[in-house]
């Protein structure tokens, strides 16, 4: 039965080159032979080993040395291993690499190290054939990474490791006492070099604390200084203090001496005092009175002014209505002298229903005509341009930019509303705008039909609304039905 390697080489002394000498005479190449477990044709395979243990036997004399404990190596020892399994592995034939390798083969030969250090392990520890491929690697090519009395310890932990050395758990263990060492040697170091700074810091903070108790000292000198000034003004008030009650009891007698007299006069002054001051305040409120009168005659007079230009403006806009109003009834043309044109028959100036406005060029055209009237249905038009605002927010919105569109064309605007669950009604709106809401019970449609109806025929109506039943009904009393969306685009450019 054949040996394998490791069993081979671990039984071998450590550290000389007369057994590595005797390890490779141990070794003979087979050819035409069928291939054992863990042997291949081609390789180099171990003789039996006379007087030692067979498989299953348990190891005595030199072989029953300390096991190693692959999974206790130090991280460098582990690093070392898996680099020299690495640089081996690119040329290792297929049947040479454990299954659970060969996805590391595949790699960069950077990255097989970094990425396959535990499958490298793994086969190391646990593939006799692997082993030996990779000692017969690096005896060929990396003859110095088997050298177990190098001076680096990593390197010789790891070749005793890979040589099955008698003393690799020892020198594992130095390798971990060193690593051990250096990081316990690396906190020492922090902890003095934190213990230095530490102390730097006790040393700023006493010198801080001597400033700061000598600044006490300082302050403690300058205020009992300044105490002992005050105390000497305050001997020096005193003294004052009792010279001047001397004084004033010396005029307080004087003054009880001739009280009487001083009294009389004193008496006397004050009546003199009040009756001045008497006679100023009936002057101001004299005054007083005559700016109020004076005020009121102003405003009774602005009032007078303003109330005659607002009956002078009815009366004139009164007899312009009359007038307009004969005009239409009597079929009276702009003068009294008919033209050969107004008696050609088969044509005629316009009337009857109302025309449809579509677009906003039709909407500036009407809005141009003088004594235009816009009736505009409120919600409709709210509803359509911006529902997702608040019923009191649309409203708010829409008489603002109506107020805008009257001052810019000059139009009289009325807007209504659904007078329905209104909780409170604007107490006033823009100049130009006239805002109304339907009584309870009524529609806002009919309100704009009343409104259309009390119009006199030929003034120019304008109704903006998309409510059919609404435009149809007022189109045929003679108003211009306007779409919502028309007079949304028209207040957008005011």
């Amino acid at each position: 039965m054949n040996r394998r390697p490791t069993s081979m080489i671990g039984t071998l002394g450590a550290g000389t080159d007369s057994f590595r000498v005797l390890a490779r005479c141990h070794l003979r190449p087979v050819r035409g032979a069928s291939a054992s477990p863990g042997a291949y044709p081609g390789r180099m395979q171990p003789y039996p080993q006379r007087g030692g243990a067979q498989d299953g036997e348990a190891p005595s004399g030199e072989a029953a040395r300390e096991q190693l404990d692959w999974g206790a190596l130090p991280d460098a020892v582990r690093a070392r291993l898996a680099e020299l399994a690495a640089a081996a592995l690119g040329t290792l034939s297929k049947v040479d690499i454990p299954q659970a390798v060969r996805p590391v083969a595949k790699f960069a030969p950077a990255k097989r190290a970094k990425l396959g250090a535990p499958a490298l392990l793994s086969a190391l520890r646990d593939s006799a054939a692997f082993r030996t491929a990779v000692l017969e690697w690096l005896r060929e090519r990396r003859q110095d990474a088997l050298d177990p009395n190098a001076p680096d310890s990593v390197a010789a932990a790891a070749a005793a490791v890979l040589l099955g050395e008698s003393d690799a758990s020892s020198r594992v263990r130095l390798v971990a006492k060193n690593a051990e060492e250096t990081t316990l040697r690396a906190e020492r170091d922090q902890a003095l070099t934190r213990a230095q700074r530490l102390e730097g810091e006790v040393e700023r903070l006493r010198a801080e604390l001597s400033a700061a108790l000598e600044a006490v000292d300082e302050a403690r000198s300058e205020r009992e200084a300044e105490l002992d000034k005050l105390r000497g003004r305050l001997r020096e008030q005193g003294v004052v203090l009792r010279q001047a009650k001397d004084a004033a009891a010396e005029a307080r007698a004087v003054a009880a001496a001739g009280g009487d007299q001083r009294d009389a006069e004193i008496k006397a002054l004050t009546a003199r005092l009040e009756r001045e001051r008497q006679r100023v305040a009936t002057e101001r409120a004299r005054a007083d009175r005559a700016v109020t009168e004076a005020n009121n005659a102003r405003q009774a007079a602005r009032d007078a002014r303003e109330a005659d230009e607002v009956r002078l403006g009815m009366l004139v806009q009164t007899i312009e209505g009359a007038a307009s109003g004969l005009r239409h009834e009597l079929s009276l043309g702009g003068s009294s002298t008919r033209r050969p044109a107004d008696s050609v028959r088969g044509a005629s100036a316009g009337g009857g229903d109302g025309a449809r406005v579509r677009d906003g060029s039709a909407l500036d055209r009407l809005l141009s005509l003088p004594n235009a009237h816009v009736i505009v249905d409120g919600y409709n038009v709210t509803k359509t341009g911006y529902p997702e605002l608040a019923l009191a927010d649309q409203r708010d919105r829409l008489v603002g930019q109506l107020g805008s569109l009257a001052a810019r064309t000059g139009v009289e605007v009325t807007v209504v509303f659904d007078g329905a669950g209104v909780l409170s009604v604007p107490a006033a709106a823009p100049r130009g705008v006239r805002v109304l809401f339907s009584d309870p019970g009524v529609l806002a449609d009919d309100v704009i039909r009343s409104l259309v109806a009390a119009e006199p025929v030929g003034r120019p109506l304008i109704v903006a609304t998309t409510d059919r039943a609404v435009a149809e009904s007022t189109r045929h009393s003679g108003a211009h039905p306007v779409p919502s969306a028309v007079l949304l685009t028209r207040l957008g450019r005011v």
